[in-house]
């Protein structure tokens, strides 16, 4: 669901309908939270998940970590631009929804990681992919006129990371750009690493599935943890053939 309008209409309904429980997955923090704490206030069980609220009237939030994911992001980024103390390059941040947590979280890991190496520069100013390929592919594209020199693309997601790729492709400076994404879905981010278009992607795992159960076991009386946070993984060359068989990717 892609519309902050959309998302407090439904919830809207739901409240009114007295449903036994929400599962919902903010597109922004500040604008979603005030429905959020309305169907609390209603005692309406709320599960938040993949994207926070800017308070904690829920039953649970169920997500990844995004500012470890952005640390391991910085990590490999100071990896591929020549390591620790000896790093340098011009690092072009390609950021999802400015407005929802993740995207803060994954730019705050990254930079508290990139910041200890002077020789590292982000050389364009925040730019908003809203977590699209194609939105992604026209920052990027712009920033390629505008940049002689890139070293490596950090995106917030795979989807904006592959988007950037394209961009570079179009003008053949591809071959001369490490590019690191996120989310590592099988047939998306990790087929792109296995075929050599991203250089790694690191493991976003998504809540819906852990969302229901734990739904249902509230439901049913059991005990759940206030947040519940899913473990990541980085995923390059070494591991992505596996985890595509795995998920029978060819």
């Amino acid at each position: 669901m892609d519309s902050v309008p959309k998302q407090i209409k439904d919830m809207e309904y739901f409240i009114s309908s007295g449903v036994d429980a929400i599962l919902i997955s903010p597109k922004v923090a500040e604008e979603l939270t005030p429905i959020v704490s309305k169907a609390f206030s209603a005692n309406i069980p709320v599960f938040v998940l993949d994207r926070d609220v800017a308070n904690d009237r829920y039953v649970q939030y169920i997500g990844g970590d995004n500012r470890e994911i952005g640390r391991a992001a910085g990590r490999r980024a100071i990896e591929l631009l020549g390591g620790t103390g000896n790093a340098k390059g011009n690092v072009i941040e390609i950021w999802g929804g400015m407005a929802s947590t993740p995207a803060n979280n994954r730019h705050e890991g990254f930079i508290e990681m990139i910041s200890k190496e002077p020789g590292i520069t982000i050389i364009n100013s925040p730019k908003d992919g809203d977590w699209k390929q194609d939105l992604s592919y026209e920052i990027m594209a712009d920033e390629l006129e505008s940049h002689a020199q890139i070293d490596l693309v950090y995106a917030h997601n795979d989807p904006m990371a592959y988007g950037a790729y394209l961009a570079a492709q179009d003008v053949n400076r591809e071959a001369n750009i490490f590019f690191l994404g996120i989310d590592g879905i099988p047939e998306e981010g990790v087929k792109w690493v296995h075929d050599g278009i991203l250089n790694a992607t690191f493991l976003y795992k998504t809540p819906g599935d852990e969302g229901i159960r734990q739904a249902l076991r509230f439901l049913q009386g059991q005990p759940v943890k206030k947040r519940l946070i899913l473990p990541t993984l980085t995923i390059d060359k070494s591991n992505a053939l596996l985890i595509m068989r795995q998920h029978d990717i060819k």
